[in-house]
């Protein structure tokens, strides 16, 4: 069935034989926002100071009292940090586009999705972002303009947590609450466990590996950490982390001493969850370990934390320290098999709906 006959055939639905001057109704559509974290505008401080600001005033990203976290974050950090970040965003930024990997890719993803969903002519796929743009808010209002009745968001983080899948959800819901006409919520729940996720994993770590010419003795699979108090209140992404890779062992073949959990991304003094993935690297190369490789895991696309603060940083540290051989494998990105991923669980929560 095309889209014109799928759209009249909803439309008679819709109306049946409604008596004269009854209120038109619209043929209803399904939105599917596409989640991701966030970015900056802009390499510049102004741009990473906004941005800075709305991610670190998240109280699910940092959990401390305002009247404690808020002179350190204005005082501090947002004097110093913008410059800083920018300059590593600038390192890694899509000068084509003018805009970071992760928008690029994520919008990428959202396209891609588009194209494989033309079997549901009612469906409509768009992107947005938990802090910077496009804003969820206003992705969210602009499905509902579209004629969207029910909205399936897709949390762009295979590991649930609360400072991520969380507060995603929560910028949503708080942009539900000033619509006068709301449309039902579905949410795409996390992924760290399903078959076709760890599938396209491992066929990306198999592909990338046959084109180094050195083996790896040691892959690390390194996870955005959280800060350890996090995971003792009840946080479940540390487990939903090792649940990964040990379910990734387990398709590949490997043992611990092969493949291992690591976590990165640590911010401020207190202890976030262990081991450390710069530490680590560090030492295996002082152990002796001449040939390592990364995945990240836990990122849906790349982005600032993985080409720059693995491929660029953790591969410095490795070679300073006595490594010789160092690769950063590719998140699944918008490939065939990342792709593959998305949809599969898009179809399946649309089950009902679409």
């Amino acid at each position: 069935m095309n889209q014109k006959n799928a759209t009249t055939q909803a439309e008679s639905t819709a109306t049946g034989h409604a008596p004269a001057g009854h209120p038109a109704i619209k043929p209803p559509k399904i939105g599917v926002i596409l989640l991701n974290l966030g970015t900056p505008d802009g390499t510049e401080f102004g741009p990473m100071w906004r941005y800075l600001r709305e991610f670190l005033s998240d109280p699910r990203v940092i959990e401390l009292p305002k009247p404690i976290w808020y002179p350190i974050l204005y005082g501090l950090v947002l004097t110093t940090r913008p410059k800083k970040s920018g300059a590593n965003y600038k390192k890694i930024w899509n000068t084509e586009r003018n805009e970071s990997p992760l928008r690029t890719y994520t919008r990428a993803q959202s396209e891609r999705l588009a194209e494989a969903l033309t079997d549901l002519p009612t469906v409509v796929v768009d992107w947005a972002m938990r802090y910077g743009n496009p804003s969820t808010e206003s992705v969210a209002k602009r499905l509902v303009e579209q004629g969207c009745t029910r909205i399936l968001t897709f949390p762009l983080y295979p590991q649930y947590s609360a400072t991520t899948t969380a507060t995603a959800n929560d910028k949503l819901f708080r942009a539900l609450m000033k619509m006068r006409n709301q449309p039902a919520i579905r949410s795409v729940p996390a992924y760290y466990d399903e078959p076709v996720y760890i599938e396209a994993l491992a066929n990306s770590i198999t592909r990338h590996l046959a084109t180094l010419d050195f083996e790896p003795e040691v892959i690390l699979a390194s996870y955005h950490g959280i800060p350890k108090p996090y995971s003792d209140r009840g946080d479940p992404y540390r487990a939903h982390c090792l649940e990964t890779t040990r379910l990734l062992r387990e398709r590949l073949g490997w043992d611990e001493k092969k493949l291992t959990t690591t976590f990165q991304s640590r911010f401020g003094a207190q202890e976030w969850l262990q081991p450390y993935t710069d530490k680590t690297v560090e030492k295996l190369a002082r152990e002796g370990v001449k040939s390592i490789a990364v995945v990240n895991p836990g990122f849906s696309v790349d982005c600032i934390e993985t080409l720059e603060e693995i491929a660029v940083e953790a591969s410095e540290i490795f070679h300073h320290a006595g490594g010789k051989n160092f690769a950063h494998i590719p998140c699944l990105n918008d490939s065939r098999d990342g792709m593959a991923v998305i949809e599969a669980l898009v179809r399946r929560e649309l089950s009902g709906w679409a």
